[in-house]
Order: structure tokens, then C-alpha cells, then sequence
């Protein structure tokens, strides 16, 4: 099923999610969906360029520990006389030494950072090669980098230690480019991947006196290579030529055989589309429940356990294996240019979906994806990085970076045609392989690829904000000599500077006919003949086009109430749900949402009266008719009335919908009564 974007936040951390408010709130539960690492934890300018790292790591998963020492190449881009790294808050700096073995100062600020002071000031271009030797518990209950987000563990049966966690010393976070050397000892049993995913191994004795195993990577090409998974994972599964394989620990190996056909149909068809990858082979692991819902570096894929086996983790996974290209071959210089590599990500997940299930279900996405491309569009593309100075967690720059790239990369397919946009896609990566990309470098590579002038293209939708809403009005004329129908007409729209060619579709008494228009400006007119009367014009019929429209206000309405939810803010929610219902007062979605806002705060009468006006609705979407007879099941059996609760959990059944395992609630509460666990 396709559906909104989301956001959900943990403590007061925001993070992009993919799912579904057009899911059940059982489904959400669930349902986070990001292939990290797509955006900054926290926006950094970084006073230094690191280029390389040797790490070496030892991961104690009986306490918990982590002892490391991590020799660090950098450059300075200007003079210095204090350098700062980015670094897990959990992880103490036993000693840092520089290349001439002197000993160096520094200070830990309240979030992490290092600050450290060179023997002697450091001067522009100067290479330094300094180490570092930490050590510290990292169990995951621990302030992390990002409040309330656990991005390292250290435990059993999976220990991950996530790019984004810093538990190496690090800056330019998706900027700033690197190879890594990483010999990393656990213990004996347990399956290591990293950057060069499938590292050798060989035994060892570890600190602690007990047999290990030390892995081994090398990343050699500039890239982000910093993420460590760890675990009990049972022999590889592949299938076809055997370059994409698949690691899941006992609990999920059922799912592996299918995993590794979706991974691999996944693989190959982005080599398609995109061109070859920086390399043929790549590991696709489970990583837990309680953390990110994906992860990637190069060669590697992890999604959750819960996922592996659930419809939704094909999304899910092709979103992270779409990585491979954009985010690993190529990165943005600066967060001004996230929305190409978050964009195309999103989008190359996009283009799966239409692969496999057609045209409908990619026009049902994007019109979900539209609802997060103008949720929070204040601010152009080009200056996200001063939006992301300040929270590059915030709703803004996420649904800008992830939605409005994606919706960026589908008009321009629209624009300059099928076989130009593939061709435009690989030379963006086949001439910025292993390197970071402006958005400037995107626009000369298209341009030239295409042989458009796409200017007006760009600044429109990178440079500027807003989406039209279009207008139509037209008069049918009879021509003589039986030779049928003129229709002139006149679209219009409210962006005077918009110059996009639009498609109109013209339904008439015998076939339907397609007529590209270029609208410019606020009012473009047209002519049209045809042979039968025209019975209904359509203008950009197949969504092509971000748009507005009082059907999108009413997402993003319930898109924003949901962001609320997730928050805590229960009040503010049910104020955008009811400005969804002022904006379509039958939507069966927002009395829906309006009713699980109401049963949290254990409001039951009026909670039964939102979800029977979500039965009453437009049954848009349809699952919202068997959750809505479950819900109401629920607060009768709470309530005590269990021959009510009955009747509608048969109800529910009798709809025949399985969204998100519906009909396997009702049966269950059917056989006995719902009772609502103290905590809800």
C-alpha cells in the first residue's frame, strides 16, 4: 500500500520516517522506514577535511564496552588553532597523540564535540595524522548524539555501530568523504560487516582472555564506509549469480530465501537504471527492532528483523539499496544539495514500485509524496542548509530534502522524456563517481545529457517554493463539413514565473486524446481539435506535475496532524485533523485519525462517534472501514459490552480486507476480549 510521509519523534528528536499515515496506528507502530544515512544528525561546517581512517576496535557485548583506537588523516582548509570532531557522548578520549608522538589538549563540549589544540598551530592545507584511543559502554540507554535515538548498541544477538553515532571521531557528516581501514575483534561466533562488507577473519584471544574473531575491511575508495554491524547470523542465502547475499540471525532465517530474490531483483534493476554500481557485490543484514529502520555503507544494506519478511520492507529496502549509487558513488557538497541524493533515493524506490506494480500504484505514492513536498515548502532547496543550521532533523528539511527531491526528479522525467532522464542519471554518476555533487554540477550534466535548457526548470522548483494549482476553462466549437471539434481554452495558475510543459487530456464521445501544453506564466491558452465533443478536459491527468489542490490540503493537513501525534502534541493534532474535515468534512481518514487521537486520551464516547463518521465518509482510504469497525470492537469490549464488540469485529471481517493483518485482529478478539494494556 502507498501512503504519506512521516515524521516521528522520540523524546524531542525528529526523524524522516516512510509510512504510512495511511496505515492503521497498529501498522505505525512499526512502521518507520529510512535508509540511513540520508541527512545530518547535526549541521556542521567542518574546520577540517578527513580523508582517511585506521580504526582499530575490540566490542565486548558481555559489559557492553567498546575500546578503540582510531589514527585520523585530515587537511585543513584554513588556519587553525583548534580543531573539533564530532564524538559519541558515551565514549571517553583516553589519549590523543599527533604524528610526532606528542601528546595533544582538548576539551569535551556538552554534546560530544572534541575540541583539540594542536602542539603547534595548524596552517591551510597542512596534512596532520593524529590518533586517538578511547574507550566506553555503549548499551544504547545512553544520550547518544541525537537525543532519545539509539544509533549504537552494543549487545547480543546484533551490535551496531552506526555512522551516524560518531563513535569514531568525525565531522562533515554525508559531506565529507573518506576511506577507512577497520580491524574490528568480537566475540567468537559473531559475524562482522562493514564498508567492504564481507571483511576476512581470522581468531584471536581478546582483552578479556576468551577466543574471538577479528574481521578485517579496507574501503579504499573516498566514501562513507563508518557503519559496524555485528552478530549472530546464520549462513548466507543468495540466489541468481550470488553477488547480493543475505545474513539474518535464527529468528528470521524463514524469510531469507525471499529476501535475497527481492534484493537482488532490487540490485539489478538499479544497475539498470543507474549504470553499473562502485561495486557488484553487497550484504543485506538484519539489524534490531530498536533502532534506525535501515542502515547502509558500501556493500551494505540492513533493514530490521521485523521488516525482512513484511510486505513493507520492499520499499523499505529498495530505498537503501538505492543508496548504493546515490548517497555512497555519489554524496552533496553541502546540505544545499541534499534533495539530489535524498531526492533520487526516494524516487529511485519510486521507480521500483512502478516496475513491479505499474503505473497506479506509483501515481498513488506520488500523490502521498506531494502531501510531504508542500507540507513545510517556505524555503527554497538551495538554502536548506541554513534550515538545517538550525534542526537538520526538522520536519522542513526532511519533507523538502526527501519529498520535494523525489517530486523534483519525477517532473523532470516528465520534462525531458524517459530515455534522457535515465541517460542524465548516469552521467551525474559515472562523472562524479566516488565524489560529492553541487546542485550546479547536476544542472551542467542534465543540460548536456538532454540537450535542454533547463533553467527555467530549476529555478522553479530548486530556487523557488510554491506549487500551482491550475484552473481551467474552454468553449467547444462545432467545424462545419462534419469535420468534429475545436476546443479553445485558457490555464491558468497562480505562479507567474512558472514555464512547464503540462499535459492535458481530452475525453471525448469516441477516443481520448493527450495534448502537451507549455504553460507559462499565469494564463496559457490552447488549442485543441478533436473529432467527437469533448465530455470532460483534465489537465495533468497522470500526476506529473507537484501541484496543490483541496484533496492535497487535506493530506498534508492529516501528514501534519500525524507529525503531532508522534510528538506527543494531542492537542495540535486534532486541530489539523479538523482542518482536514473543514477542507472535506466526509474524509474517512481524518475522522479516523480524529478517533485515535480521542481513544488515547480516553475519550471513548467521543472516539466512537469519530470512527463512525469515518464509516460514514468516503471510505478513502478503504482500509479505514475494517480498522474503524476494530477500533470500535475494542472500546465496546473496554466498555464492558462484549455482544457490541462482537458484532463488529464480524463486521470487520466481513469487509475481507487484510491491511496490515486486520482480519487476523478481529479473529483474535472475536475468540476473546480486547483488553487495553495498562500503559496505552
Amino acid at each position: 500500500m502507498d501512503g504519506f510521509e512521516m515524521f516521528v519523534k522520540r523524546n524531542s528528536l525528529i526523524v524522516w520516517t516512510r509510512e504510512l499515515s495511511l496505515l492503521p496506528a497498529a501498522a505505525l507502530a512499526g512502521a518507520l522506514l529510512v535508509a540511513l544515512p540520508l541527512k545530518a544528525q547535526r549541521p556542521e561546517r567542518p574546520s577540517l577535511d578527513i580523508t582517511g581512517y585506521v580504526i582499530d576496535a575490540e566490542i565486548d557485548t558481555a559489559t557492553h564496552h567498546l575500546t578503540a583506537k582510531a589514527a585520523v588523516t585530515f587537511t585543513a582548509p584554513e588556519n587553525s588553532e583548534q580543531i573539533s570532531f564530532g564524538f559519541h557522548p558515551a565514549l571517553k578520549v583516553e589519549k590523543i597523540t599527533d604524528q610526532g608522538g606528542k601528546v595533544l589538549t582538548g576539551e569535551r563540549l556538552a554534546d560530544g564535540t572534541i575540541r583539540v589544540t594542536p602542539a603547534a598551530p595548524i596552517t591551510k592545507g597542512q596534512v596532520s595524522h593524529w590518533t586517538f584511543e578511547y574507550d566506553g559502554i555503549i548499551t544504547g540507554s545512553e544520550d547518544g548524539p541525537v537525543e532519545g535515538l539509539k544509533l549504537a548498541a552494543i549487545q547480543e544477538p546484533i551490535t551496531y555501530l552506526l555512522y551516524p553515532a560518531r563513535w569514531f571521531p568525525m565531522t562533515g557528516f554525508m559531506t565529507d568523504r573518506f576511506t577507512a581501514e577497520m580491524h574490528i575483534r568480537v566475540p567468537q561466533g559473531m559475524r562482522v560487516f562493514a564498508g567492504g562488507a564481507e571483511g576476512k577473519s581470522h581468531p584471536v584471544t581478546l582483552a578479556s582472555g576468551k577466543p574471538g574473531d577479528e574481521y578485517d575491511f579496507n574501503w579504499t575508495k573516498p566514501g562513507f564506509p563508518g557503519t559496524v554491524i555485528a552478530g549472530r547470523y546464520m549462513d548466507p542465502v543468495s540466489v541468481g549469480a550470488g553477488n547480493v547475499k543475505v545474513y539474518l540471525t535464527l529468528a528470521h532465517q524463514a524469510a531469507g530465501n525471499q529476501l535475497a530474490q527481492t534484493a537482488t531483483k532490487e540490485f539489478d534493476f538499479f544497475t539498470d537504471s543507474f549504470g553499473e554500481p562502485e561495486t557488484s557485490h553487497l550484504v543485506v543484514t538484519e539489524i534490531p527492532d530498536d533502532t534506525l529502520p535501515a542502515a547502509w555503507a558500501p556493500e551494505l544494506a540492513a533493514i530490521q528483523g521485523s521488516r525482512v519478511s513484511d510486505k513493507s520492507g520492499i520499499r523499505l529496502l529498495a530505498n537503501t539499496i538505492a543508496h548504493q549509487w546515490w548517497g555512497s558513488e555519489v554524496s552533496p557538497r553541502t546540505l544545499n544539495d541534499a534533495w539530489i541524493t535524498n531526492g533520487m533515493s526516494r524516487y529511485g524506490e519510486l521507480m521500483y514500485l512502478e516496475d513491479q506494480e505499474g503505473e497506479t500504484a506509483l501515481r498513488n505514492a506520488i500523490l502521498d509524496v506531494s502531501a510531504g513536498a508542500l507540507a513545510y515548502d517556505t524555503v527554497p532547496l538551495s538554502s536548506m542548509e541554513r534550515v538545517a543550521r538550525d534542526n537538520a532533523f526538522s520536519p522542513q528539511f526532511q519533507s523538502e530534502t526527501l519529498e520535494k527531491g523525489a517530486m523534483i526528479f519525477h517532473m523532470l522525467r516528465w520534462e525531458v522524456g524517459e530515455k534522457p532522464f535515465l541517460a542524465l542519471l548516469k552521467g551525474v554518476l559515472s562523472q562524479y563517481t566516488d565524489q560529492s555533487v553541487t546542485s550546479g554540477d547536476f544542472y551542467k550534466v542534465a543540460e548536456a545529457q538532454t540537450q535542454q535548457n533547463l533553467t527555467p526548470f530549476f529555478s522553479q522548483w530548486v530556487d523557488g517554493t510554491g506549487a500551482p494549482q491550475f484552473k481551467d476553462k474552454y468553449a467547444v466549437y462545432r467545424l462545419g463539413n462534419n469535420k468534429g471539434f475545436r476546443t479553445i481554452g485558457e490555464i491558468s495558475q497562480d505562479l507567474d514565473l512558472f514555464n512547464m510543459p503540462v499535459d492535458l487530456r481530452i475525453e471525448t464521445d469516441g477516443k481520448t486524446e493527450n495534448q502537451r501544453v507549455d504553460v507559462v506564466g499565469t494564463d496559457s491558452q490552447y488549442v485543441v481539435d478533436t473529432f467527437g465533443r469533448p465530455r470532460r478536459i483534465s489537465i495533468d491527468p497522470g500526476d506529473w506535475i507537484l501541484k496543490t489542490s483541496p484533496d492535497l490540503q487535506v493530506r498534508i493537513s492529516i501528514l501534519k496532524g500525524q507529525q503531532l501525534v508522534a510528538q506527543g502534541d494531542l492537542v495540535g493534532a486534532l486541530g489539523e485533523y479538523q482542518k482536514a474535515l473543514q477542507a472535506n468534512p466526509l474524509s474517512s481518514l481524518a475522522s479516523y485519525r480524529i478517533g485515535e487521537v480521542l481513544y488515547t486520551q480516553r475519550n471513548y464516547q467521543a472516539s466512537v462517534n469519530a470512527y463512525r463518521d469515518a464509516l460514514r465518509g468516503d471510505d478513502e482510504p478503504r482500509w479505514t472501514e475494517v480498522w474503524s469497525h476494530i477500533a470500535l470492537g475494542k472500546i465496546f469490549d473496554i466498555t464492558g459490552q462484549r455482544d457490541r464488540a462482537v458484532n463488529e469485529y464480524r463486521l470487520a471481517v466481513q469487509t475481507n480486507d487484510n491491511t496490515q493483518g486486520a482480519l487476523n485482529e478481529a479473529r483474535l478478539y472475536l475468540q476473546k476480549p480486547f483488553v487495553r494494556p495498562a500503559d496505552q
